[in-house]
């Protein structure tokens, strides 16, 4: 295979979707014994593993993650309202296994960026040439006066997908008809961000289901607005009887903003109140979502943002050509743990933010540090990036909603690429409402696209 050949491979790699990349055949490159380590084993640590392995079969890829099964944060909210099994979310390493890549069970205590050696809890030394950082997020019980880590056994937050799911399921269905469910929503940005949105309208979809339609979901939110909002309002007002913001308002589902008290400051664990500068709420069932970070290991290898940067304070910044880390050109910062580029926030395409720290947008970005790796370890140009995001919420019985966001690079820096990125339609183009098919091919949709992504990063 020519030269040339490889350069349009690994940039069609780097472009592909999820579905469409799980076709691509192997390439075998120049001979090599290089070296390829892998932190965290998350959507986007195994994306990387398995294409950096289908790119180039002569590279050692380790993949290091301690937990012998991952389990999909996307979707989960379906498990808490009982809607899926958790079973469904569930997948182990055995495919990456067959591909070649060796997956070591094992906890990252150290990085030597100096030496290029990774050291583990279990005694083990690894030696790479490069180095994906994927650890995903860590939490800050920071901010909230009375709130602890502890207290995520009485309050769960149910960020990271398992016993905490289940926890937060079983304070559901424990919960009175009257009684209120509130969700605590940090300041952006965090993992998922339509997630506490979804989480909401799920759990009134519960309430109507199981004779509890006296009950209500309160979210105070410490941002002013928020993913696919006029989306999710509408579906409100649809479904759950939403007419307007604010506390006290009509519906199943309260939604207070930051600026109007949303924004909580204080926790009174034994009486479940949560309290801000306007508001007091006393809660049956309380969802406390911690501010985030990137993952401990990435902070100790000195991959995150200065402490007196709000925007990149405690995330690692990349470098938009390759997902190389700002701060070394031989590691790849990739997935939540990651602060990259500009997204339309919350439909103003001129708004600089970063992009969602998603499931989807993940797998790009490993894709894209897999082909730059690729290429440098081969000696080829650094090939074109691409990235994409697709993020469906389901909120409520065959009712789907769904995004999609484009990003290219321009003069070094990540774009907005508004011409083949949206958000589902609020109505036709003829103004007329959107047929309920729509909705409900959606919510299908998202099932879908989950087997995909799951068969993508893990198969």
């Amino acid at each position: 295979m020519s030269q040339i050949d490889r350069r349009t491979f690994i940039k069609a790699l780097a472009a592909a979707s999820s579905a469409s990349a799980l076709s691509l055949p192997s390439l075998a490159l120049a001979k090599t014994k290089a070296k390829v380590v892998v932190i965290g084993g998350g959507y986007a640590g195994a994306t990387a593993a398995k294409y950096v392995k289908l790119l180039d079969k002569d590279i050692e890829v380790t993949l290091i993650e301690p937990n012998q099964i991952y389990v999909s944060c996307p979707l989960s909210n379906e498990v808490v309202v009982g809607h899926r099994d958790i079973k469904t979310l569930a997948v182990g390493y055995d495919g990456l296994k067959k591909r070649g890549v060796t997956v070591l069970h094992d906890l990252v205590t150290g990085v030597d960026r100096a030496k290029k050696v990774v050291s583990t809890k279990g005694g083990k030394k690894l030696a790479y040439d490069a180095l994906v950082m994927s650890p995903g997020i860590d939490f800050q019980y920071t901010g909230i006066e009375g709130y602890t880590e502890a207290l995520t056994e009485q309050f769960p937050h149910a960020w990271k997908a398992g016993p905490q799911t289940l926890l937060l399921k079983k304070q559901l269905e424990a919960m009175p008809d009257g009684g209120v469910f509130v969700i605590v929503v940090p300041k952006g940005p965090f993992r998922c961000p339509p997630g506490p949105y979804e989480r909401a309208s799920l759990v009134a979809n519960y309430f109507q289901h199981h004779g509890k339609k006296k009950s209500k979901v309160i979210i105070l939110d410490a941002n002013d607005s928020h993913s696919k909002k006029g989306l999710f309002n509408q579906a409100w007002a649809k479904l759950y009887g939403w007419e307007k913001e604010g506390l006290g308002t009509n519906g199943m589902i309260e939604w207070v903003k930051g600026a109007e008290g949303g924004g909580v400051t204080k926790l009174d664990a034994k009486t479940k109140t949560v309290s801000s500068d306007f508001v007091d709420v006393k809660a049956d069932v309380l969802n406390i979502i911690p501010s985030h970070k990137a993952g401990k290991i990435a902070a100790d290898a000195g991959l995150t943002g200065a402490e007196g940067n709000n925007f990149e304070k405690g995330w690692c910044k990349v470098e938009p050509m390759t997902m190389a880390s700002a701060l070394d050109a031989n590691i790849y910062a990739i997935g939540d743990s990651c602060v990259a580029g500009e997204m339309p926030l919350y439909g103003n395409p001129n708004a600089a933010f970063d992009m969602p720290k998603s499931a989807h947008i993940a797998m790009t970005q490993a894709k894209v540090a897999a082909a730059a790796i690729v290429a440098k370890l081969n000696g080829l140009p650094t090939p074109e990036p691409y990235y994409a995001n697709t993020c469906y919420s389901v909120v409520g019985d065959d009712y789907g909603i769904s995004v999609a966001h484009l990003y290219r690079v321009v003069n070094g820096t990540f774009k907005y690429i508004p011409e083949g990125s949206g958000v589902s339609m609020t109505t036709m183009p003829d103004k007329s409402p959107v047929p309920a098919i729509y909705r409900k091919l959606e919510a299908e949709y998202a099932d879908g696209w989950l087997r995909n992504v799951i068969a993508d990063a893990f198969g």
